[in-house]
Formats: C-alpha cells, structure tokens, sequence
C-alpha cells in the first residue's frame, strides 16, 4: 500500500488517505498541545501559509504517547490549535507513532527513513536517554514534533529530528528542492 492510500481519520473524525494531497510536497509531523516543542505550530503554520499555493501543505498527526502531552479530545486539539497558534493546516484524529499499535501510516514512514536528521551540536538525544526516555527500537519516533517530508511523488525523502525548528534553513533547503521537483 502506498502513502497515498494508508486510511486515515481527520481530527473532525472523517475517513481520508493522503490521497487527497498527491502531488504535493507533504511535511508530517506528530504534534502535540501541551509540550515544550508546542511553539513549533507556529512554524508550521508559516510554512504552510508561505508554500501552500506552490503545491505544499503540513499535516499534523496528534498524538499522546510522549508523557501525555496530548490529553484533549477532537475538539480540545482543534481549539486549542486554532486560537492559540491560528492552525489551518490539516490534522488527523489522535494516533500512536511507536508501539505495537504504531499507525500504519508511521509505520510506512520509519521504514523509509528510520532515522532522523538533527540539528549541528543537537544534545536533544542525549537527554532523552538520560531521563530514560530512549527509542525502544530502531526507528522510532523520538519525541513530539518529529518531522517527515514526503515530495510530490510519495518518497519520504527526509526525517527531522523534534528540537529542529520547522523554519531551520536544512528544512526549508529540502522544502524548496521537493517543491522545484515538478516530475
């Protein structure tokens, strides 16, 4: 099954693939409303507002295996997000990234690039690992806001690691690229 076909749930609770979006350069990313990494919807919906008319669009994926960062219901998530960091962007109902229940969607995903890119002199691992918080197995998702850029073909082309804000010049270089990728 390709990315494009994997059955999704929109946060209003509708069925839908990320065939809706083919052909465009999708960046995917598992948020969450009540983390330290919050602020990065800020980012995003700045991205999604600068490349959305060239063909771009974020997709949030909320979800609450990391500390319970995302306790809220539908309605508490798309509130929150919508009066808080003024979201427009399209998320998803709640999944699980990592796991034995580990969305198939994420699951596609890790296995195109089951590591992520992190910032020069990025610590963020490290300190995950010493409060015992370490990737359970190869490929998992590490934190809240990790990031996958898929280009307009469906390759997942580039992983990012969550303390990588969306507007680092590495992550706008590859948006850019995929975006100018017309194939």
């Amino acid at each position: 099954m390709s990315l494009y076909e994997t059955p999704l749930t929109t946060l209003e609770g509708d069925k839908t693939t990320l065939g809706q979006w083919q052909g465009d350069v999708l960046l995917l990313v598992n948020v969450a409303s009540k983390c330290g990494l919050t602020p990065q919807y800020e980012q995003l919906e700045a991205l999604q507002r600068k490349y959305h008319q060239q063909g771009f669009n974020v997709i949030g994926f909320p979800c609450n295996q990391f500390l319970g960062q995302e306790p809220g219901d539908p309605q508490d998530i798309k509130t929150f997000c919508s009066t808080t960091y003024g979201v427009t962007f399209p998320m998803s109902g709640k999944i699980d990234v990592n796991g034995a229940q580990r969305h198939p969607l994420y699951q596609q995903l890790v296995a195109a690039q089951p590591q992520a890119v992190a910032p020069p002199d990025s610590d963020f691992l490290a300190r995950m690992v010493s409060k015992g918080r370490s990737p359970k197995q190869t490929g998992d998702i590490l934190w809240n806001f990790e990031k996958f850029l898929i280009d307009r073909q469906g390759n997942v082309v580039a992983r990012f690691s969550p303390d990588m804000l969306p507007d680092d010049t590495h992550i706008l270089v590859q948006i850019e690229k995929a975006l100018a990728d017309r194939c």
